[in-house]
């Protein structure tokens, strides 16, 4: 495809985004290819960079443009965003000739929009700060609770773009068999810092194409999604639940620390997530695994209740951590949102509370910033269950680095660890005779688990 062409293509995914705004735009821009299997892997990547670039800077760009009449569309937003990524207006204008495949040229009012932005920079000074550093202004207040003075620094680096990150397949071969294996197909991948398991590759890479990954070897799994697996520290002779399994990211590292042995449930809300793991399963060589579909007024809980060592809760959450890989999610959440799942977080750690047996451990994650889906969660829930106390820190996973094992509970963000950004704590049942008291929350409330708004950590 042609520049303009790639430009157009850009322009009209934007518009499909924009046309069902309470969708994730990964999976629009997925149905978008899809219907057009034309376009090419190299020219999908274009077209994805130009628009993730526009929802990466969405609220600088509107900033921008703020001046001008009418609706600020797509093909300003594009055009804007290349400008002030450095463009030169003469090339953009020739990016709009009207030719074959290329957009209308440009309007006068949009020639007159676009013209003051040559030069300029994406950020700056001038713009209110959560603006230039792209977050909800009612977020501010939840965010300085996290970050305190760090603020500025750590949601500069929510602007980046994310690294790929790999998870090696140790059930089908070493970290070191498979960085030569990705060298043969001219993928550079290096050792994570953090994860024993961990491969890093920089940009957007062909890995799915690759054969080490059509043979199990390697999975896609963000970094700081491995050091959740890492603290669960599930060994074979261990029953394990993960209880909000989705497509089964972790279930498959889960299953790789315990050598395929011991036995996992992987549950989840959703049935096509969980039939979405079964391929993923069979390319891992896993084979230690049963899926369980949770439904209303499902007796399978109570029959297994205190029967787990290990129950992992990849909690369903806002998803603020992920905003380097979705940044359109900063646009869809609302305070009505946080608030719900606030609820939901704790039906959730109650009911998976009753399947873990005395002596085992729960570990709650969440790919979320924010103190109240992540330590006031915890602190919440140990009010209303005292036969439940933070693991020791002597007692952590060796799997975890030295700087994550002396704390029971730890967070990880991209300024600070490369990584997505994650919270985990690690829960131990002790033996007690106080009977839990209940969360709280309407019938309503718990019954509204089953649609959480984001999936959990990244897998």
């Amino acid at each position: 495809m042609t520049p303009a062409a790639r430009l157009s293509g850009a322009i009209d995914l934007l518009c499909a985004i924009q046309n069902a705004p309470r969708r994730p735009a990964d999976a629009t821009a997925n149905a978008f290819f899809r219907e057009r299997r034309y376009i090419g892997g190299g020219d999908r990547r274009a077209i994805s960079t130009i628009v993730w670039d526009v929802l990466r800077g969405w609220r600088r760009l509107q900033w921008h443009l703020k001046d001008i009449s009418g609706d600020i569309s797509p093909r300003l937003l594009c055009s804007a965003s290349l400008l002030l990524g450095g463009e030169t207006m003469e090339n953009v204008r020739k990016l709009f000739s009207g030719e074959r495949y290329a957009q209308k040229p440009l309007t006068s009012r949009e020639d007159m929009a676009l013209k003051g932005l040559e030069g300029k920079e994406l950020s700056t000074q001038k713009q209110p700060i959560a603006v230039r550093l792209e977050y909800p202004d009612w977020l501010d207040s939840a965010l300085r609770e996290t970050f305190g003075n760090r603020l500025p620094d750590e949601m500069e680096a929510m602007l980046g773009t994310p690294t790929l990150d790999l998870r090696v397949n140790l059930l089908k071969g070493s970290r070191e068999a498979a960085i030569r294996e990705l060298r043969r197909e001219s993928l550079q991948a290096e050792p994570t810092k953090l994860s024993p398991w961990g491969l890093r590759l920089d940009g957007r890479q062909p890995v799915t194409a690759t054969q080490a990954f059509k043979d199990g070897l390697v999975e896609i799994q963000d970094e700081g999604s491995q050091l959740v697996v890492a603290a669960a520290d599930a060994c074979g002779e261990h029953r394990v639940l993960d209880y909000c399994a989705g497509a089964g990211g972790k279930t498959l590292a889960l299953a790789m620390t315990m050598e395929n042995r011991g036995h996992i449930v992987a549950c989840d809300v959703h049935e096509k997530r969980l039939d979405g793991a079964v391929k993923r399963l069979r390319r891992a060589g896993v084979h230690n695994v049963e899926r369980h579909l949770l439904v209303s007024g499902d007796k399978w809980a109570k029959r297994r209740a205190g029967s787990f060592d290990r129950v992992l809760v990849d909690a369903p959450c806002s998803g603020t951590g992920t905003w380097r890989r979705n940044p359109d999610a900063r646009l869809r959440l609302t305070p009505e949102d946080i608030q719900e799942l606030v609820i939901k977080q704790a039906q959730i750690l109650d009911r998976a509370a009753s399947l873990v047996k005395p002596g085992g451990r729960m570990i709650y994650a969440t790919c979320s910033l924010l103190a109240c889906e992540n330590g006031q969660q915890i602190d919440a829930f140990l009010k209303r269950r005292t036969d439940f106390v933070r693991l020791p820190k002597e007692q952590m996973s060796e799997l975890l680095p030295a700087e994550l094992r002396n704390k029971a509970q730890f967070s990880l963000t991209p300024l600070r660890d490369g990584t997505d950004g994650f919270f985990a704590c690690v829960l131990e049942r002790v033996v007690t005779d106080v009977k839990p008291k209940e969360a709280t929350g309407t019938a309503e409330a718990e019954a509204a688990v089953t649609t959480p708004v984001a999936e959990g950590p990244s897998t």
